[in-house]
């Protein structure tokens, strides 16, 4: 075997960073010293693996192709180290990025759960919205991802974790609040305040009104689920938000959930990584422990 470690390990920090000077101070090298095992691991795998877009190193494709497989060999690696040190099995480090409603409402629970079950597992927890969710498991920056709704791209695999819906919410004060049930022409002569483009609460709420509502009036979009609450509370905008983002605001009086009987908004949040990647017992045991905890809040309910 002719390539070593610390050539991956240059490699998967430039990957990364896009940056040699980056991953130079990541792995506490001098610049010299890893673009000098970068320089060699090309030579001695007879392919280049990046090329210069301005500043940044960008990945070609057969840099693209060894990408997984030498993250795997680092984590592989990295456990021996850690097996010989007596540390636990489930151990090392995983980068997760979520949507808003399971950042919020799911993953303190889970997060909390195997922080004391698998204390040696750290996760890097990022709150994105749907789309730069699916767009950084693709580009390598997170190893795994909890969205909102589908997703079809090939290049990524994809498990339900649990069930949620979508409701339509108004002020207490708003005249749609005090109606049996809303219309879709109701709803098309409403001002609205919605999540943004790339948002799954967006994309779910748009699918289930295409064909029936044309032109809605959408005033304001916001990233911040507790602006939209805000403005909807204290206005008169109607929103399109998850129900476990505002049944306590419900509960309290504060907001009203519209009854509009032919509006379907069911959804999934699911997990996804990428296809091409092997086996991970981090990511593997994080799924285990979300799928309990669910399992667990249903047997309570």
């Amino acid at each position: 075997m002719r390539y070593s470690l610390k050539q991956l390990a240059v490699f998967e920090e430039v990957a990364s960073s896009g940056s040699v000077s980056k991953a130079a101070d990541e792995l506490a090298l001098t610049q010299s010293a890893a673009s000098m095992a970068l320089a060699q691991l090309e030579k001695l795998l007879g392919r280049p693996l990046f090329e210069r877009q301005g500043k940044r190193m960008a990945l070609t494709y057969w840099g693209t192709w060894l990408r997984p497989k030498a993250k795997q060999l680092l984590f592989d690696a990295q456990q021996i180290e850690l097996g010989f040190y007596e540390q636990h099995l489930i151990s090392g480090e995983i980068t997760l990025a979520a949507s808003q409603t399971a950042a919020e409402h799911l993953l303190p629970e889970l997060i909390s759960n195997i922080d004391s079950n698998f204390p040696e597992l750290r996760i890097n927890f990022k709150v994105k919205n749907t789309e730069k969710v699916i767009d950084g498991i693709k580009n390598f920056d997170y190893e795994f991802g909890v969205i909102e709704g589908r997703c079809d791209d090939s290049r990524l695999q994809q498990e339900v974790w649990c069930h949620d819906h979508l409701v339509i919410i108004a002020s207490k004060h708003h005249p749609y609040a005090k109606y049996e049930k809303v219309s879709f022409a109701q709803l098309e002569q409403a001002k609205w305040v919605l999540r943004e483009q790339g948002a799954g609460t967006r994309k779910i709420f748009e699918s289930a009104i295409h064909g029936v509502i044309d032109d809605l009036d959408v005033c304001r979009e916001y990233e911040q689920v507790s602006v939209l609450r805000t403005l909807v509370a204290n206005g008169l905008y109607l929103s399109c938000l998850p129900y476990l983002d505002v049944v306590k605001f419900i509960k309290r009086g504060e907001l009203v959930a519209l009854n509009v009987p032919e509006l379907n908004m069911e959804r999934t949040l699911s997990f996804i990584w990428r296809a091409d990647s092997v086996e991970n017992p981090l990511r593997d045991c994080i799924k285990r422990e979300a799928l309990r905890m669910i399992r667990e809040t249903k047997r309570d309910m």
